[in-house]
């Protein structure tokens, strides 16, 4: 199995969106791909409540079978679609994937 983490830390407002906003969407949109990019073995999008400076502001933890279905996963037009408004809306962002 393959793990995929995403932390984001996003701008303070955007897209004519306020941080809240944007986090609220960005989950909402992640979750949407879970069952129509069938490579996904489970998803899960948090929303942070930790105000330390140290803390993102969103999560993502994501599971595939093997690396080649991670990969799918990346380039399926829904994933893509996600990720442009991601792009937008983001100060930083920090990934890590892994084998369990």
């Amino acid at each position: 199995m393959v793990k995929h983490l995403v932390l984001w830390k996003l701008k303070e407002s955007a897209e004519g969106r306020s941080k809240a906003e944007n986090a609220t969407m960005i989950k909402e949109m992640l979750e949407r791909l879970n069952g129509v990019i069938p490579q996904v073995v489970g998803l899960e999008v948090g929303v942070n409540f930790n105000n330390s400076d140290a803390a993102y502001d969103l999560a993502l933890c994501s599971v595939f079978k093997n690396e080649a279905d991670l990969a799918i996963y990346q380039s399926h037009p829904e994933h893509i679609k996600v990720s442009e408004f991601t792009k937008k809306v983001v100060d930083s962002r920090i990934v890590v994937d892994y084998t369990v």
